[in-house]
């Protein structure tokens, strides 16, 4: 079997062919992509004091989700070969991810400080433009290289009519 489609732990990381970093990123990526509609938002209308109150509480979230999510991603990058381009490109996902989260880190510290009007919402977008970045990263780890994604033989269980089992 090729590597990387093998947990380092299927407790911690997912069973085969199903792991948990995928499900986990929907949590920050939702909750900053919402943090920036809210900022927007806040913009739009007279007294937008409780879209960026809720732009704060989003990123928050998106932070703690980042950390469980990062966790499980870490587990999935070690089950990679070091010195492959899989390997290579599963760093560079997880610096720039852990990068965006830190800069989320920091917007979060900035509002709770007092900080308000376009610096955070500028944050909030270069944030969100590294996250496309990453994910892209992240999606070339599982599609094109087939990180944690089952071998093609048992993907070929899915496109069997049920008359030929």
């Amino acid at each position: 079997m090729t590597p990387g489609k093998q947990p380092v732990s299927a407790v911690l990381a997912g069973p085969y062919g199903h792991p948990y970093h995928p499900i986990l990123v929907t949590v920050p990526i939702g909750a900053w992509v919402s943090s920036l509609a809210f900022d927007v938002a806040s913009h739009l209308v007279d007294d937008g004091r409780f879209l960026a109150d809720g732009a704060l509480w989003l990123i928050a979230i998106g932070i703690v989700g980042a950390v469980g999510a990062a966790c499980v991603g870490a587990l999935d990058l070690f089950a990679i070969p070091t010195g492959t381009r899989a390997f290579k490109t599963g760093l560079l996902h997880m610096t720039l991810t852990l990068s965006v989260t830190a800069a989320y880190a920091i917007n979060l510290w900035w509002r709770l400080n007092g900080g308000e009007g376009a610096g955070v919402l500028v944050l909030n977008v270069a944030a969100l433009a590294v996250l496309s970045v990453a994910g892209y990263l992240g999606g070339k780890l599982a599609f094109r290289y087939g990180v944690r994604v089952a071998d093609e033989s048992t993907q070929a269980e899915g496109f069997t009519h049920h008359a030929e089992r």
